[in-house]
């Protein structure tokens, strides 16, 4: 027998979906930067025209965890609302017909598979271990319940983002400027003129801008490769194991009310419905159906050849399973767990201090606590920093800041009129701020930190070498660098006029473009710390109403 038409239609429906939510996501993602330059026209606000954030406020567990770690839902996560309704008429259509990461474990999956037959057969029989995703969802709510947005580690989108948009992007941009680099020295003519139209045909629909590295991205590359390459051994492993957003989904799905209806006595055990099974539900005859497990592909219904399968409305539950089976000491334990994830990984009992000196946020981020319960490490601010300043802590701020972003001025500094990472967060750590409020017109500025001097290494002040680069680039006005003249006679008894710099605590905004310029190679003389941030009341660098006493 053939499978119905409309069977076969849909197949091809949700391939064809499925490609274009990973062409769009992809899309979105290379979008995620500005290429203008900032100055020139400085009174027109500068903003992404695509919401590139989109597909992380259309994320469902992003919105319950958040909400459980905030007590509220931030505007831009009720999109995810749609996604949930989905799930309650369809099931899990959002892992097999929408989400990116599912279709690159799709496509990698089904690319020259290393199980084939009756080995397809096995890896894609219900296993166990598959219940392994749902302890994670528990162990990441209750985390979120204690205030700690960790789980973001684990969602399937940011993980995406952050893989994707730190390593893999700047990996194919330098291979690539490197190889036409190569070719551009070859100094033949139309060789060149190639190089230079592929660049820059690249560049519009494919590179980033610029050359960006980020902090630790070799940790984020291997894992996400890891993951990848897991299913040569396991098809859909992450989808199947590891989701918490799967199992999220997962759960709901058992009150879809579209889902399988199977006819038991019609089985032949061809186990053809297995084979092509995303899922590992139990789609084969004479055993209940996982409806938590299945996305909806539909491959099972067009392979079988004795129409045992058939999707429906309100179909029958004789053959379903109406759980996870999920053992309760087990569900306690990892509660337990997850609520003690933030007492065990965070680094202090107050948070109203920075741990590390140079934790430093962006802009327009709130105070630390606040910051831990919102920020689900999704990278889409380093990304879109178009100076390359913000990448992922590694422990800075202890295991539970892991990957959240900070500011590292030696690489990058933070320009004065940007205000992109707040407008792409889109769970509200990074506040949308605009210009006027960044810059303190008309308001006090948004401060980042201070910067400090290390005199035993500034050339003016230890070495008696002239040099004002700081003060040159320093970007407030007036400049929060500020020289004081003095002459000097060196050892071969020659008079020397340096300018020494020194800097006005109450005008520095800590953007690091001081330690960013600093000549002086390794560690620079200058460099700045968090002390002084705006989004703290006592992170500051003396105590209001603070009396010494001396020793009598």
């Amino acid at each position: 027998m053939k499978p119905r038409p409309v069977i076969r239609t849909l197949v091809w429906l949700r391939r064809l979906v499925q490609g274009t939510c990973l062409v769009l996501f992809l899309f979105l993602l290379y979008r995620t930067e500005f290429r203008g330059t900032f100055g020139a026209g400085a009174n027109e606000p500068v903003r992404l025209p695509y919401p590139v954030e989109a597909f992380l406020q259309a994320d469902p567990f992003v919105a319950v965890m958040t909400f459980l770690s905030t007590h509220t839902i931030y505007r831009g996560l009720a999109w995810s609302i749609a996604i949930l309704a989905l799930t309650l008429v369809f099931g899990r259509v959002f892992c097999g017909w929408i989400c990116p990461f599912g279709t690159l474990h799709h496509v990698t999956a089904w690319i020259r598979p290393k199980s084939k037959g009756l080995q397809r057969v096995k890896a894609n029989l219900t296993k166990g271990w598959q219940r392994l995703k749902y302890y994670l969802l528990v162990v990441f709510l209750a985390a979120a319940v204690t205030g700690s947005a960790i789980g973001g580690i684990f969602d399937p989108i940011c993980v995406m983002v952050r893989a994707v948009g730190l390593t893999v992007m700047p990996a194919v941009n330098y291979v690539a400027d490197r190889a036409l680099g190569r070719i551009d020295a070859s100094n033949v003519r139309t060789l060149q003129q190639a190089a230079d139209g592929v660049h820059g045909a690249l560049q519009e629909v494919l590179l980033p801008y610029r050359q960006y590295n980020f902090h630790e991205g070799w940790l984020i590359a291997v894992l996400f490769v890891a993951i990848v390459l897991m299913n040569r051994v396991i098809p859909r492993f992450w989808c199947r194991a590891l989701c918490p957003l799967g199992a999220l989904l997962g759960w709901l799905s058992r009150f879809a009310l579209f889902g399988m209806e199977k006819d038991h006595s019609k089985c032949t055990d061809c186990n053809l419905c297995l084979v092509h099974c995303q899922g590992a539900d139990s789609p084969q005859g004479g055993v209940k159906w996982r409806q938590d497990e299945c996305h909806v592909c539909f491959n099972c219904e067009a392979a079988c050849p004795e129409k045992v399968i058939e999707f429906r409305f309100f179909p029958s539950r004789k053959s379903q399973l109406d759980s996870a089976e999920l053992d309760r000491r087990k569900v306690l334990a990892t509660a337990a767990a997850g609520a003690a994830l933030l007492p065990v990984t965070r680094v202090a009992d107050s948070l109203d201090v920075n741990y590390h000196d140079r934790l430093i946020r962006p802009p327009g981020a709130v105070e630390e606590r606040s910051f831990l319960e919102r920020c689900i490490r999704c990278a889409e601010c380093m990304k879109v920093c178009p100076t390359n300043a913000l990448h992922p802590a590694l422990f800075e701020g202890g295991i539970e800041a892991l990957w959240t972003p900070i500011l590292i001025p030696r690489i990058g500094y933070c320009e004065p009129s940007c205000v992109l990472c707040g407008q792409v967060c889109p769970t509200g750590a990074i506040q949308k701020i605009d210009e006027r409020q960044k810059l303190g017109i008309g308001q006090p500025p948004i401060r980042l930190g201070t910067a400090f001097y290390d005199q035993g290494r500034c050339l003016p002040w230890a070495m008696d070498i002239p040099c004002i680069v700081c003060e040159e680039f320093c970007p407030t006005s007036p400049k929060a660098i500020w020289v004081e003249p003095v002459d000097r006679t060196n050892r071969e008894g020659q008079r020397v006029h340096l300018q020494r710099p020194r800097v006005d605590p109450d005008l520095c905004i800590g953007c690091g473009a001081c330690e960013k310029v600093c000549p002086v190679q390794d560690r620079p003389a200058v460099y700045v710390t968090t002390v002084g941030e705006t989004r703290s009341k006592t992170n500051v660098i003396l105590l209001e109403n603070t009396s010494y006493t001396s020793a009598e």
